[in-house]
């Protein structure tokens, strides 16, 4: 039986059918799939947050920064005139040098070449600025120490060390004006060389019982003080030798206490004496003279305190008040301590060996 009318798609019909579909269908996808595909999975955007960088600032801090801090603010400066006589005329001389303040009545610590009896119009600068006149209470050629006494309130003052505990090595700075008051309080650093060391500043005049250093120590530095890392004055910077790098010397401090004390106790000191000519050890090879231990005698004033006592030219001094002497800043010091008019029991060793004590008033 044959049908007329509508025809029967054929299989070709449906291929192609299929194929627009399927291009139409990815031509849709590809268009609009992608943006709508993008807005679902991309990673929303985080807020963005600003850091700062934390800039730490370190301090250093060791004994030498301590130690300078500490002592600085008693440190002064100390501009003098001294008047040079000659046959022909008068010359003023100006000095500038350095000071440190060991009291808090006013008293400064200083040298004798820096501000000595001889010395006048003496300005002394503060560490806060200010400007103030100062008199010498006490002054030593042979020490070359001076006391300048001032009259200011709300001093900064620096501790006194002992400087029978210093050691070869140990760490030590200097403080001063070196070239005048253009570097104020500038700070240098070394350690302890040498100890007892014996200097000829001139012919036939020496300082003894030094302490070396080779902390820088210039022009206008003399009278600052050596400091040990504690903070304690140990010295008193004094000289260098010229002719050589890192040799510089100061005047031990433990000398300068008694005279404080007399000072601060009477107004004065009056400098006691045994009436001998003597050297130790380390004075000893000036002379080409040899001594192992003790003060030797080499002179003895008539009619003075040693000769009283029978104390004689070759005698050796080995004691103070059963307290041991073997340099001439202990005996120094030893008979500061006791002060004019006071007796003491002095311990020799005669030429023959023989040991004795005998009583000295000075």
């Amino acid at each position: 039986m044959e049908y007329y009318g509508r025809r029967r798609p054929s299989v070709f019909g449906y291929f192609l059918a299929a194929m627009f579909g399927a291009i139409l269908g990815g031509f849709l996808i590809l268009t609009f799939a992608p943006e709508a595909l993008i807005q679902k999975f991309q990673p929303k955007e985080q807020p963005k947050v600003e850091t700062k960088k934390e800039v730490v600032y370190e301090t250093v801090k060791t004994d030498i920064t301590s130690a300078a801090e500490e002592v600085i603010p008693a440190v002064v400066g100390i501009k003098t005139t001294k008047i040079q006589r000659s046959f022909f005329q008068n010359k003023r001389i100006q000095g500038i040098g350095s000071g440190v303040i060991i009291d808090k009545d006013g008293y400064i610590l200083t040298n004798n070449h820096v501000a000595g009896y001889s010395s006048s119009d003496i300005v002394v600068s503060l560490y806060d600025g200010r400007e103030t006149n100062g008199n010498v209470v006490w002054a030593d050629e042979v020490l070359d120490l001076a006391i300048v006494k001032i009259e200011e309130k709300n001093l900064n003052v620096a501790r006194l060390g002992d400087s029978k505990n210093v050691k070869i090595g140990q760490t030590v700075i200097a403080i001063g004006n070196p070239l005048g008051l253009t570097f104020q309080r500038t700070v240098t650093a070394g350690i302890i060389s040498a100890l007892n060391r014996t200097i000829e500043v001139s012919e036939g005049v020496f300082m003894e019982d030094l302490i070396q250093t080779d902390a820088s120590i210039n022009p206008g530095n003399s009278g600052g003080p050596l400091v040990n890392t504690s903070g304690e004055v140990i010295g008193i910077n004094t000289v260098k030798v010229t002719s050589a790098e890192g040799i510089g010397f100061a005047v031990p401090v433990n000398i300068i206490k008694p005279i404080i004390d007399s000072i601060k106790r009477t107004g004065r000191f009056e400098t006691p004496s045994l009436g001998i000519k003597a050297f130790d050890k380390n004075l000893a090879g000036y002379f080409e003279f040899k001594i192992q231990k003790g003060i030797y005698v080499y002179d003895v004033l008539r009619g003075g305190p040693a000769a009283r006592a029978g104390i004689k030219e070759g005698d050796i001094i080995i004691a103070i008040d059963d307290r041991e002497v073997n340099t001439m800043m202990e005996l120094k010091e030893e008979i500061y301590k006791k002060g004019v008019g006071s007796t003491c029991k002095v311990t020799i060793k005669t030429p023959v060996g023989t040991i004795k004590t005998v009583d000295v008033n000075l």
